[in-house]
């Protein structure tokens, strides 16, 4: 059963609605106007709203615009006795759930609490589902070299700035081109990321800008490119040094008029988007060898974020593992293992070529084959 404000200043239908409310089994909080209704929304943190829209010192439309600047995700219901279509437009515009008229229908307002309640649950597991989202990116550890590409991270992502973002495989660079997305404008919209090492170089282009039915061999049906599908959002180009320089070509054209045509196809198709791309190479060095555009390197380098290797920050290799031996035993459902503190040096002590990826992937051996609580003598066996 929900929590249901009510918000009236005719006195018989505060009453008569908590007489209704209350039977079903709802909580009912009063509110006999306008400027009391706001002052319950904040103390009384209701779930669901009924609000009058003539009233004396606050009418109800403005009741709404206050109660959605700092609860927006509460469903209002608006209620009047003097009902228009361009009154109950106006209200919903303005971000009321539903209109109802007086005098008020018992089945009409059961239907729409229930679906405002389904509404309700709905924008609060969506909310539940992104929180989840965020943590499985986070980024973890608190070593100078970790809180300086926060810091980066924190003044870049509000700007649609372009990134690329520098370090060794396996040392994060997706987790960093993600927080950039998730703390920009743009975190609402796609994230669309691209292996450039991973797709054959002559389907680069196809994967990237799309292609017309009938353009080449394969091409049995019109398909939409990553720049396309990413319009309004972000897109991550990974591992661009290992992109053909044809293709390096038409993404420098839609970097600098944002615009893209599809292959088979003359006509323009105007894009929004946010690039970030991340690299394992020193792209001056491809430069020199010809194997990478000078124009596109500045055209993506506005900022550079360099991710450094596990080595380089080895002391946030004891957060990392506890964090990994909690999910990865959340995961397998089994147990909490603990690690001794000598344990943990051993794992300082290595190279870690593969990085935080390498880390990952000995914790769940340990976790597999090792003690209850995993010692030292474990990680020199199974590492």
């Amino acid at each position: 059963m929900a929590k249901i404000l009510v918000i009236d200043d005719e006195k018989s239908i505060r009453n008569s609605m908590k007489e209704i409310l209350a039977f079903e089994g709802h909580e009912v909080v009063l509110a006999e106007n306008g400027m009391e209704g706001v002052v319950a929304v904040k103390t009384e943190k209701p779930e669901i709203i009924f609000c009058d829209i003539k009233m004396p010192k606050m009418e109800g439309i403005e009741v709404l615009q206050r109660i959605k600047e700092f609860t927006p995700e509460i469903p209002v219901i608006m209620i009047s006795g003097h009902g228009t279509i361009d009154t109950a437009i106006e209200a919903i515009k303005k971000g009321a759930y539903d209109f109802i008229e007086k005098p008020l229908d018992l089945n009409r307002i059961l239907i729409t609490i229930k679906n405002a309640t389904d509404k309700s649950q709905l924008v609060q597991e969506t909310i539940t589902l992104k929180t989840k989202v965020s943590k499985k990116y986070e980024m973890i550890g608190s070593s100078p070299a970790l809180e300086h590409i926060r810091m980066m991270i924190g003044k870049v992502a509000v700007s649609d700035a372009r990134v690329l973002i520098t370090g060794p495989n396996g040392c994060g660079k997706e987790l960093v081109a993600r927080q950039l997305h998730e703390k920009s404008n743009r975190h609402d919209k796609a994230f669309i990321e691209v292996n450039c090492a991973a797709i054959p170089s002559e389907l680069i282009e196809s994967e990237l800008f799309g292609h017309e039915k009938g353009s080449f061999t394969s091409a049995i049906k019109q398909k939409k490119g990553k720049f396309e599908l990413a319009s309004g959002g972000t897109l991550f180009l990974d591992e661009i040094g290992d992109m053909s320089l044809e293709a390096q070509a038409k993404v420098l054209r839609a970097l600098q008029e944002n615009k893209i045509s599809r292959i088979g196809s003359d006509n323009d198709i105007n894009v929004d988007v946010r690039v970030i791309a991340a690299t394992n190479k020193n792209l001056k060095e491809e430069i020199i060898k010809g194997t990478f555009r000078e124009d596109l390197y500045h055209r993506l380098s506005v900022i550079i974020i360099d991710v450094p290797a596990l080595k380089d920050r080895s002391e946030d290799i004891k957060e990392l593992v506890e964090y990994f031996l909690e999910n990865i035993c959340n995961e397998m459902g089994i147990a909490h293992k603990n690690i001794t503190p000598e344990a943990i040096g051993a794992l300082k002590a290595f190279e870690w070529s593969g990085n935080i990826r390498e880390l990952r992937n000995v914790v769940e051996r340990l976790i597999i084959l090792g003690n209850p609580t995993i010692t030292e003598e474990d990680v020199k066996m199974y590492k």
